[in-house]
């Protein structure tokens, strides 16, 4: 299994805002597209992602775990950010080729957002409890 990002760019200039935030969850899903493709002779899998990030201490994400089992690819994006709702988001566009023996037998990504910096109590004692967005699940595009 080998990854390589690509790309991960802020494409905003301004701070980006929600119109219908009674309907959003926090953390916001990734909007991601996948499709396989040959490069240089290689099956390659090419995960293209859209994630919204507090704009107030945005830090550039980074691609944190990736999962292949059977024909369903998971893939996280950590960021850390306080947990209050966000008024305002930086957006960031993160391009991801993946290779693996395997990656033919691909069909569906499932991508997140996954908030390092959030603690809970766990176990009696404030410890990590990483908050994760739910999953965005994209077929694979031929």
């Amino acid at each position: 299994m080998e990854f390589k990002v690509v790309q991960i760019t802020k494409i905003n200039t301004v701070d980006f805002k929600f119109t219908d935030t009674e309907n959003l969850t926090l953390p916001v899903p990734p909007l991601a597209s996948a499709n396989h493709f040959t490069n240089n002779g290689v099956d390659t899998l090419k995960i293209c992602a859209t994630i919204y990030i507090n704009s107030k201490d945005s830090k550039t994400p980074v691609v944190g775990s990736l999962s292949e089992d059977g024909n369903v690819f998971e893939v996280y994006f950590d960021y850390d950010w306080d947990d209050a709702s966000p008024e305002t988001y930086d957006v960031w566009y993160i391009e991801i080729d993946y290779t693996s023996t395997t990656v033919a037998n691909i069909t569906e990504v499932i991508s997140y957002l996954k908030n390092l910096n959030s603690k809970t109590i766990v176990d009696g004692g404030l410890g990590e409890d990483p908050k994760t967005s739910r999953g965005t699940k994209t077929s694979i595009q031929d």
